[in-house]
């Protein structure tokens, strides 16, 4: 489990079904990030059990009361196509709607850098987006993270159809470097 001032980031539970059915529901969640919007508490069911199973997949939770409102994983070497090495890894979130705006995702992510840099050794940490996703792509900018290529395309597998997709990373040096200086401002 991990925490920021507002977050609690844990593992999912059988009992996030309905929140997650609640978020995962909405047409504008799902299908920009290439999955489409569920359709029953049945199949948020199925996703927590066989999809949000990664050592490093964690429910994003507002400490208030504990429900889950997004998700947020690190995809390590065997389950990501960004990279083959051990010591890098893929950021993957998203977030229901009603929490937009609210710099939630930003404050996860940053929680999510320290711990792939300072608990489980990541030197990069990789995330992408698809094209139109702006608010992705915004995190990814006040996080730190630095463009790296555009690709023509992309195989959006769950969604049927091909995509322009972005990629950014984050370098622990550069992590580190972004962090003394926002410490000294």
């Amino acid at each position: 489990m991990l925490k920021t001032n507002r977050l609690i980031l844990r593992p999912w539970e059988d009992g996030d079904a309905e929140s997650l059915y609640a978020y995962a529901k909405d047409p504008d969640v799902g299908p920009i990030a290439g999955w489409p919007a569920h359709q029953s508490i049945e199949e948020s069911r199925n996703v927590i059990k066989n999809v949000f199973t990664g050592r490093e997949a964690y429910a994003i939770c507002l400490k208030a009361d504990g429900k889950a409102i997004g998700a947020i994983e690190l995809k390590l070497n065997g389950h990501t196509d960004m990279t083959e090495r051990d010591d890098e890894c893929e950021l993957g979130y998203w977030l229901g709607k009603p929490f937009w705006g609210q710099g939630i995702m930003p404050e996860a992510v940053r929680e999510m850098l320290r711990h792939a840099f300072e608990d489980i050794g990541m030197t990069t940490v990789w995330v992408g987006y698809y094209e139109g996703n702006n608010k992705s792509k915004r995190v990814q900018e006040k996080t730190g993270f630095r463009f790296q290529w555009k690709s023509e395309e992309v195989d959006v597998p769950l969604m049927h159809e091909q995509r322009t997709g972005y990629v950014s990373s984050i370098t622990k040096e550069q992590w580190m470097q972004d962090a003394s200086g926002i410490n000294e401002a």
